[in-house]
């Protein structure tokens, strides 16, 4: 399973979901399902969203064992 991490979780602090959606070129709902854990994101999507927030995907994301 895909998981966020705690670095994400300081990343998207900076931002609003409104902010961080429009940078990532999606929608605000996209942004939260994807915060909450309801939504995988794609592969274009954590790298829109990691070139985004100016950090790495690995920083945002991990796979769970």
């Amino acid at each position: 399973t895909l998981s966020s991490s705690s670095a994400a979780s300081d990343v998207y602090k900076r931002q609003t979901q409104q902010g961080l959606a429009d940078l990532a070129g999606v929608s605000r709902k996209t942004i939260n399902t994807v915060e909450n854990g309801v939504f995988i994101p794609s592969t274009l999507l954590a790298l829109d969203l990691a070139r985004a927030l100016e950090t790495t995907v690995e920083a945002l994301f991990f796979l769970k064992d």
